[in-house]
């Protein structure tokens, strides 16, 4: 048996989306012209499923900030932080980012990955316990692996499941340390923060929210759903990546814990990687700037996450339970979620087909992210083209269709 075969059946389904054309996991793009359209096989296309909620990624002061940092300070930094040490952007990022969220500490990592693979396992070790959401990211469940800790899974979103569980741990030694999203990637659901910030509060348990999709969307100040919810005195921990809302690649965490900079050196995945380029710092204080003083980024997105998924679901199609940046459309399999996205692609509209294990309840997802940068323009077109390519398919009432 070769050192590979375990995955022939993988490889066989990959290589028959990719001879039917249809791979939603290998899309080249010749071109990105701006935030919301590219070149893709030759045709100009609407892009609806990139994450850059704020539409920051063609921002002038982003651009020029991460150009005058190459100039100045070269295009690496070739080690880590430990090893090579830290550059001054790097320490007026990480004290930005804890500015920001009004807190003591702030700590970078290379990807929004990391940052959760360094802070929950590094927070929580052998003999601790672990409590996540059923449907976390693999990042997080990643990170519970790298510590060692027992981990216990309560059901999506439910503080009774989680006040059961810790609960039960009740007599047992070690922290209690409970991870939850601001919003679902999949779905774009919130959690019941305040809910879960009571539970947490009543069994004397941590809680570490991470805020990747929620950065920049949610809150009086775009600080995520912890602010939106009124908790973030209960979050110990606020993780999040500057790859949504901030327009670049890296991760954070933030946290008011006396003491909190001894996880540089307890921190696997922050010690043995190199540290973000000069380019990339740059570009992310610039983002943070732009996120803090242009509060209309912010509602110009929900106002088309709001747009997008009234004309989806007017459409007949089946959503998230709530309105955010990610508008998720459940298929009935992954065949007709493959079939879906590669029409829609053909029709120069660009989504994401996403399928279990990442999903939740096993369901196909043909999942669309807004951006503040659509016009509403963009979002009718885009939503005219699911009613067309639904209709075609077969997976659209005809009359419901006829509507729009």
């Amino acid at each position: 048996m070769a050192l590979l075969d375990k995955y022939a059946s993988l490889a066989a389904q990959y290589r028959q989306l990719e001879e039917a054309g249809a791979n939603p996991f290998n899309v080249p793009f010749d071109e990105v012209l701006s935030p919301t359209e590219a070149i893709i096989s030759g045709r100009k296309t609407l892009l609806l499923g990139t994450n850059n909620y704020l539409g920051l990624t063609y921002d002038p002061a982003v651009i020029d900030a991460a150009n005058a940092a190459t100039s100045a300070m070269g295009s690496g930094t070739t080690g880590s932080r430990i090893a090579n040490g830290s550059y001054d952007s790097h320490a007026r990022l990480e004290a930005a980012l804890a500015d920001f969220y009004g807190r003591k500490h702030g700590l970078v990592f290379s990807t929004g990955y990391q940052a959760n693979l360094g802070i929950i396992s590094a927070l929580a070790g052998k003999g601790d316990h672990l409590l996540l959401d059923a449907d976390s990211h693999a990042s997080i469940y990643d990170g519970a692996r790298l510590g060692h800790a027992q981990v216990t899974r309560f059901r999506h979103n439910s503080p009774d499941d989680l006040a059961n569980r810790l609960r039960r741990l009740a007599g047992e030694p070690g922290e209690k340390i409970v991870i939850v999203e601001g919003i679902y990637s999949m779905l774009g659901d919130t959690a019941p923060l305040k809910e879960f910030a009571a539970v947490k509060r009543e069994y004397g348990a941590y809680l570490v929210v991470d805020e990747a999709h929620s950065l920049g969307v949610l809150g009086a100040t775009g600080r995520g759903l912890a602010e939106l919810a009124g908790i973030e005195t209960d979050a110990d921990f606020i993780v999040g990546t500057f790859s949504k809302s901030l327009a670049g690649i890296g991760g954070f965490a933030v946290t008011d814990i006396e003491g909190a900079d001894i996880l540089r050196v307890v921190s696997r995945p922050y010690m043995f990687t190199a540290s973000l380029p000069p380019a990339n710092i740059a570009a992310t204080l610039a983002a943070l700037q732009q996120l803090r003083a242009r509060p209309e980024l912010r509602r110009s997105l929900n106002e088309n996450a709001l747009r997008l998924y009234n004309g989806l679901a007017g459409l007949g199609f089946e959503l998230g339970p709530e309105p955010n940046p990610v508008v998720s459309a459940v298929m009935p399999s992954a065949e007709a979620a493959f079939g879906f996205w590669a029409a829609l692609l053909k029709a120069g509209l660009y989504t994401n087909v996403s399928l279990p294990p990442a999903t939740p309840k096993g369901l196909a997802l043909l999942r669309s992210s807004v951006s503040a940068a659509h016009s509403s323009k963009q979002i009718d077109h885009a939503i005219a083209l699911f009613a067309e390519t639904g209709r075609e398919l077969g997976l659209l009432n005809a009359e419901m269709a006829a509507l729009k």
